[in-house]
């Protein structure tokens, strides 16, 4: 006990310098017995030199130049592997992947919050929050309207959902209690990030505008305008900024919070719908003119286009691309994916320092590909299927099953071969 207030104390006369030190002299420390148990059970290489290829991962990561090239491994999965999770009645809008990659929390157009663990063999239903009536909220668990939105914190301590109703609620992700609900949005929540290595949550509206919350405090930090449509989508990652998608004003946004000022990016023609960063310096978007755009946030227009992503469909005798309703990143590789309403998931690769876009392979999976998640170990990929876009009722694809979709990726298994020419 009294060295615990010693401690406290010696805390309290600290200057920001010492505590900079302490901090990386504690993070040295639980990397060092991070790297020992590991090297114990491998006994290849010295703790010393993991701890330094560790420490180089993390600086480039830190810098967004880390690129793992995992995508020319990727291999088509086997379609009887994909597994099919049933449970929500409408549409499912989105979902994310706890950090271990052993849940999965996916929400729908009916409400409903659905926390499953993902076993090999089970898929099985920890939590189901079921949806509600409008105005029941506070009595009620759940959301009374469509959750547009999900994040997870970095720790998987928090989950944040948005709903159409203005609504965002805070849960504990371990056993699906409520804790919070913020209001403040004056329209739909529809993009929600917790920014890594913290409990601050950023979220964005229809109503055009981010706001920034502290979770851990259950406190409003602050709010920033600059879209002039609806704001579709929201990422972020450990830095203090967040991207989005403005829909129809055609402009993706970089906004650093603490200066208050915003980079506007532009590329596409039509509204764009889905937005994430790849890794600190480059991100990918997705718009219903059917182009998929790869962006360096250094450059003002896309560093790749790939226009007619998924092809074109025949709508009332017009021929119209197919709209790109998600995207997904492996973070911190070359590999991503797409989701549209074509009958197939696609495969992408970044290539040359991220100024190609290279299409890998095809997933076929039937209807409204609303969400997209990549595991973090990446040996898997999760899309929330809907008979319907998750924004709106355009069409409906009766086939399709609102359902969630665990699809292996499985990787080529040969002796790691030396890098080809041109990979970078």
């Amino acid at each position: 006990r009294r060295r615990e207030a010693a401690a406290a104390e010696e805390e309290v006369d600290e200057t920001p310098q010492e505590k900079k030190l302490r901090l990386a002299k504690q993070y040295l420390e639980e990397l060092r017995q991070l790297e020992e148990e590991r090297a114990e059970e491998e006994e290849e290489l010295e703790p010393a030199d993991l701890i330094g290829d560790r420490l180089k991962e993390d600086v480039l990561e830190q810098k967004g130049r880390l690129q793992r090239l995992v995508a020319k491994d990727v291999r088509p999965p086997d379609p009887a592997r994909i597994r099919v999770l049933r449970g929500h009645q409408l549409p499912v809008t989105c979902l994310v992947i706890s950090p271990d990659d052993k849940f999965i929390f996916s929400a729908s157009k009916d409400g409903s919050l659905i926390k499953c663990k993902w076993e090999v063999d089970s898929g099985k239903r920890l939590c189901v929050v079921p949806g509600g009536k409008k105005g029941t909220e506070e009595r009620h668990m759940g959301h009374a309207s469509h959750v547009l939105c999900m994040a997870i914190s970095s720790d998987g301590k928090y989950l944040a959902t948005g709903d159409r109703n203005k609504l965002i609620m805070i849960w504990d992700a371990a056993t699906c209690k409520r804790l919070h609900i913020f209001t403040g949005h004056r329209d739909a929540v529809s993009g929600l990030s917790f920014r890594k290595g913290t409990h601050q949550l950023y979220s964005a509206s229809h109503d055009r505008c981010v706001k920034v919350w502290d979770v851990a405090e259950n406190a409003y930090v602050e709010t920033l305008f600059g879209h002039q449509d609806v704001i579709t989508g929201l990422d972020c990652l450990s830095r203090e900024c967040c991207v989005t998608a403005g829909g129809r004003d055609g402009t993706v946004r970089l906004w650093k919070i603490p200066e208050e000022s915003q980079l506007v990016f532009s590329g596409h023609q039509g509204s764009i719908d889905c937005i994430q960063l790849i890794n600190e310096e480059h991100m990918v978007s997705g718009a219903d003119d059917g182009s998929l755009a790869l962006w360096g946030l250094t450059k003002k227009k896309p560093l790749a286009l790939a226009r007619q992503a998924h092809g074109e469909q025949d709508a009332q005798g017009l021929q119209q691309p197919y709209w790109i309703s998600a995207v997904a990143a492996l973070r911190s590789s070359d590999l991503v994916a797409t989701g549209s309403h074509s009958g197939s998931v696609k495969l992408w690769k970044c290539g040359e320092g991220f100024r190609k876009l290279e299409h890998l392979l095809d997933i076929p999976l039937v209807g409204f590909v609303n969400s997209l998640k990549f595991s973090a170990a990446g040996d898997f990929l999760v899309a929330g299927i809907g008979q319907e876009h998750r924004l709106g009722r355009w069409w409906r694809i009766k086939e399709a099953k609102n359902s969630i979709c665990i699809i292996p990726l499985k990787q080529q298994t040969t002796a790691s071969s030396p890098e080809s020419p041109g990979s970078s």
